[in-house]
């Protein structure tokens, strides 16, 4: 599928589809989960609204009527729930984040899941920020943080944490976060603290997310074929692309429950081994 027709349906979808308050990030981390059901589906309305209408309007009758699509196969069964659910995530990561590629029709000729999710996203209602406020919250220190920037570290002594993370923002390197004006800094965090991070997608063409799981998963295409969240709630699955409405913007909070050292990444295949991973240490002396 062509990036620029993605674009133009996508537009028209985003029209029919208002209400998505919260966007598919968090639409993700509460939509239900592999096992539910259609009706439990619909528990996140605006979400599942918004998907079903931007699959119908992309794809058509072939989609609506679960016709043959290219290749022959019959995606029929992704307007539903469970469509919804294989792309979005449940109380796991999304299916294409888990060794279940996205159907070739939707791929087209790209290499990257992230450009298509990014694309077919892009246009999803919910938080917003321009250009500007991005850039000041992304190279701003987060308040209560010993900031050592020869080392790449913050460290947080507090019970309380709050950070900033732009993912894959301009005039710095592909593929990585910036936090506090640098990149993939070390972050550690006293046990027991409530963390809340605020990621923006910074990145033009590009689905980004942000987990914190088990320290060596950055190793992986796949991360969450390999580990899943280390942290109840630490895990919002991707955000679409920005567009001139300003950057999708979500935030994923937790309790840093179990000392030790963990790692932040991308979750989307292949972001994590291109860079976009850093160290998370979770530690009993603060």
């Amino acid at each position: 599928m062509k990036h620029t027709r993605l674009a133009a349906v996508i537009g028209a979808a985003a029209l029919a589809a208002a209400g998505l308050g919260a966007g598919v990030a968090i639409a993700a981390s509460s939509s239900p989960g592999p096992g539910s059901s259609a009706a439990s589906a619909a528990s996140a309305p605006s979400g599942y609204s918004y998907y079903r209408s931007m699959m119908g309007r992309l794809y058509g009758g072939s989609m609506m009527g679960g016709g043959s699509m290219v290749g022959g196969g019959s995606y029929g069964w992704m307007m539903g729930s469970s469509g919804y659910r294989w792309m979005t995530g449940g109380r796991g990561a999304p299916a294409w984040m888990r060794g279940h590629a996205l159907p070739g029709f939707m791929m087209g000729t790209s290499g990257d899941p992230g450009k298509v999710m990014g694309a077919l996203f892009a246009d999803a209602p919910g938080p917003r920020v321009n250009a500007g406020a991005a850039a000041r919250l992304g190279n701003t220190s987060p308040a209560g943080a010993t900031v050592n920037r020869a080392a790449r570290q913050i460290t947080f002594s507090g019970a309380s944490v709050r950070i900033t993370m732009l993912a894959s923002p301009a005039g710095g390197p592909d593929e990585t976060f910036r936090i506090a004006g640098m990149v993939n800094p070390a972050i550690t965090v006293k046990a027991g603290a409530q963390v809340t991070i605020e990621v923006i997608n910074a990145d033009p063409g590009t689905a980004h997310g942000l987990v914190i799981t088990a320290s060596g998963a950055r190793s992986s295409w796949m991360p969450m074929m390999t580990s899943s969240p280390a942290f109840t709630g630490s895990a919002l699955w991707f955000l679409g692309s920005p567009t001139s409405a300003g950057m999708h913007q979500a935030t994923l909070s937790f309790t840093a429950t179990t000392p030790g050292h963990y790692t932040y990444l991308c979750a989307v295949p292949g972001h994590a081994q291109k860079g976009m991973t850093g160290s998370f240490t979770v530690s009993t002396t603060g």
